[in-house]
């Protein structure tokens, strides 16, 4: 069924004289006042004649005036608001003075964490777009041995936190490491004899980083290149124009909005990463602002590097979208067909092979092995019954994150598209901002208004009733459940919002003008054309909540573990050995979910049910 049967089925019935009859769950009489909470609601009147309709020359959609759709809108801001207390709260310790450690930090330290940072976000940059792109394009268009394969083991990496990495590879390769003791042993050779890389270096992060974020590009580069219509594809072909030109000129641009969302995300990722760039000893704005607020005790010199961080990343999406610019990119066709993908022979299958396998074994493969020998030959000793109550915590507490955050993304998005005015903008742009911002400052974000809170029902309550309530939101499931939010509302956010710039405007109109109502649209439009992209936004939610440590170390209730807990608590002693198993364990709860999306998500383009080939 393609997308206009899908809009006409979807829309009510006309009637003799021509006017839309009701759903069979609405009433019949459209002249009823609209009012909330009545026992049914009334039918979407249709638009009026004179009234503009949206998607007319212009790339966003208008603000719908029917009384039903002013709700949404305000829903979404409403809850961007909320989302945003914390960031807001770290941010409102910028208008204290700076104090002398403040200056003390912007004299010595700030060039430091400048160069370090840009050259991180540079490298990474770099590196996620060509081996996220290049392998999602070749899994989705093209067949070599092996290629269906690689579509969902090209994901294995997010299941890998970042530092569990660079604690990895710092025992792989630092001088006394297995590397370098068998290359001495092979060519008999003492120290300083020989020259290799220094692991624990800015070179050493980019490496790392780039394994394990390029999956983020990865994935909605694949999903945007999955929901293209072959149709465009063909016309490119018919004047002309080889796969590769074809790619360049067609496929690459109506993937942009995409792949420019997964670039930003990986950005604030490696902006916010504190265990890579701290064992590797490479300063950044993020070492700066754990030194300074809880090493240093300067909340505020703590804050302006984090607003130093939130800089960074609005002006790397500003540029992006400055560089796009008033262009738009839509599908132009609602005619969906099975990919054909292109056969690779010979010495292009070879390198088709060897783009998709580098990645998953400096992201995977090698760390994965590394770890299972070392669980293998010593292990934790506390593996067993413990390890079933922290992986149910860690699941339960993914799981519901993810819900919550792709849910809050859909009706911010969606009240953005009804509403793009810019109170909207600038309220979605700051419930986002908080991926930017280290775990531990949203963790403190969160705490401080949690607090303040408690602290004002406790004393109501002990005035008035004499009773004390003690802490009800500070150190609880609720807490943290808020904190996981508030830090990766991003990634649906983004993910969502990629996924309704690729649908056309004027499938909203045609649906407004056939009786459907903004909550209509959204049921039986918008969401089956973004399956795929809530998909890879819950995805992408569940994984990096299943690896985040240090919100969790600040607000988990008492006694409330999780598989990241006990990871860096035995890597960051050096007790690598004992750290395996519960980060095999992160691995193992992690890959199930991450096949099984994946699977989804090739199978959600419009058309069709899997891809031919």
């Amino acid at each position: 069924m393609n997308v206009e049967e899908s809009v006409l089925r979807s829309t009510p019935p006309r009637s003799a004289n021509g006017g839309v009859t009701a759903l069979r769950a609405w009433p019949t009489s459209p002249a009823r006042p609209f009012a909330w909470g009545a026992s049914s609601s009334p039918a979407w009147p249709a638009a009026p004649a004179d009234e503009p309709r949206a998607g007319r020359g212009t790339g966003a959609v208008r603000a719908w005036r029917l009384p039903s759709a002013r709700p949404l809108p305000w829903i979404g801001l409403l809850l961007a608001l909320v989302v945003s207390i914390p960031v807001l709260t770290v941010l409102r310790s910028l208008a204290l003075p700076a104090d002398g450690l403040w200056l003390e930090l912007l004299a010595l330290t700030l060039p430091r964490y400048l160069a370090n940072t840009l050259g991180l976000l540079a490298g990474v940059g770099m590196g996620v777009l060509l081996v996220g792109v290049s392998t999602a394009w070749l899994v989705t268009v093209c067949r070599f041995p092996g290629s269906r394969v690689f579509e969902w083991v090209l994901i294995l990496p997010m299941a890998m936190p970042a530092y569990l990495l660079a604690y990895t590879y710092g025992d792989l390769l630092q001088y006394p490491g297995p590397v370098q003791t068998a290359l001495r042993g092979w060519l008999g050779l003492g120290r300083g004899a020989y020259w290799f890389p220094e692991i624990r270096s800015l070179g050493g992060a980019i490496v790392v980083m780039t394994a394990v974020l390029y999956p983020y590009v990865y994935l909605l580069a694949r999903a945007a290149f999955l929901e293209q219509s072959v149709c465009a594809l063909e016309a490119s072909r018919t004047l002309g124009r080889g796969p590769w030109r074809s790619f360049l000129s067609v496929a690459l641009p109506l993937a942009r909005p995409s792949i420019a969302a997964g670039l930003a995300l990986v950005m604030m990722e490696a902006l916010a990463d504190f265990g890579t760039v701290k064992h590797f000893e490479v300063d950044t704005f993020t070492t700066g602002i754990y030194l300074s607020w809880f090493g240093m005790g300067s909340p505020i010199g703590a804050a302006k590097l984090a607003a130093g961080l939130l800089l960074f990343v609005l002006a790397v999406i500003g540029l992006e979208r400055l560089s796009r610019g008033q262009r738009r990119y839509h599908q132009t066709t609602a005619r969906y067909r099975p990919l054909r993908p292109f056969r690779l022979d010979g010495w292009k299958a070879v390198i088709a092979v060897v783009v998709c396998t580098v990645p998953i074994l400096v992201g995977f493969a090698v760390p994965g092995g590394r770890l299972l020998g070392l669980a293998v030959m010593a292990g934790d000793q506390r593996f067993g019954a413990a390890f079933v109550g922290l992986a149910r915590n860690s699941l339960l507490l993914a799981v519901g994150a993810s819900m919550i955050a792709i849910v809050l993304a859909l009706l911010v998005a969606y009240g953005l598209r009804l509403v793009p005015s810019r109170l909207m903008r600038l309220t979605a742009w700051v419930s986002t901002l908080g991926y930017t911002v280290p775990g531990s400052v949203i963790a403190v974000g969160v705490l401080l208004p949690f607090g303040a809170l408690d602290n004002g029902v406790d004393a109501w309550m002990r005035a008035t009733f004499g009773i004390s309530t003690g802490l009800l939101l500070s150190g609880t499931i609720f807490a943290l459940l808020f904190a996981y939010v508030v830090r990766f509302l991003a990634l649906s956010f983004n993910s969502v919002e990629a996924g309704l710039g690729r649908v056309t405007p004027s499938m909203d109109g045609a649906a407004r003008t056939l009786g459907q109502g903004p909550l209509g649209v959204l049921r039986r439009v918008h969401l089956p054309l973004l399956r795929g992209s809530l998909l890879t936004g819950a995805l992408l939610v569940f994984v990096d909540t299943l690896k985040e440590l240090p919100a969790t170390l600040i607000i988990r209730p008492f006694n409330f573990d999780t598989l990241a807990v006990r990871v860096y608590l035995l890597a960051s002693d050096e007790r690598l050995s004992e750290a395996a198993t519960a980060a095999l364990t992160i691995v193992a709860v992690g890959i199930v979910p991450v096949i099984v999306l994946s699977l989804a998500i090739a199978r959600s383009r419009p058309g069709q049910t899997g891809i031919d080939g």
